[in-house]
């Protein structure tokens, strides 16, 4: 598979944006650890249509004009990963769930560290919107982007 990527300014940092043919693959960030998404390298290129429609959306959003993002994506992972990921793209703008909600959600209570690690390889930032997953008790646990942007992700969103 071709995979392209380009890279954008954000408030939170630069983000790598990483497509296939037809479909955004992943949202990544600055200090990404290796490997956690596990898709390859892309091709930089400056024109796919992908890659623009997505940057075009993420300023929106970054600029307060966006609340739902409409890209075509593809999930590159297991199939409970998928699963879980999915889950996420269910969590309202502004709102937020815990880890506990989303195992329950997708049918397995008690695999709460199973989705946590899930949660961790989410290979679509912002756009698949992990950073309104907290812990049961408010708590912000890891993220991908550092839990200083999960904050500001949050506070972008209007959530205390």
């Amino acid at each position: 598979m071709s995979l392209f990527s380009k890279n954008i300014p954000s408030p939170l940092g630069q983000l790598t944006l990483i497509a296939g043919r037809d479909c955004l693959n992943a949202v990544l960030w600055p200090s990404e650890k290796p490997g956690r998404v596990p898709i390859g390298q892309g091709i930089e290129t400056q024109s796919h249509t992908i890659l623009e429609k997505a940057a075009s959306q993420l300023t929106d959003y970054f600029d307060g004009k966006l609340t739902e993002f409409d890209l075509p994506v593809e999930l590159l992972g297991t199939p409970f990963q998928i699963k879980v990921w999915n889950e996420l793209k269910q969590i309202k703008f502004g709102q937020t769930t815990s880890y506990s909600s989303i195992a329950h959600a997708i049918g397995s209570p008690k695999a709460v560290r199973a989705v946590g690690t899930a949660i961790g390889r989410n290979p679509l930032s912002i756009i698949y919107p992990c950073h309104r997953v907290i812990g049961k008790n408010g708590s912000h646990h890891g993220f991908a982007g550092g839990i200083a942007n999960k904050k500001a992700l949050l506070s972008l969103e209007g959530h205390r």
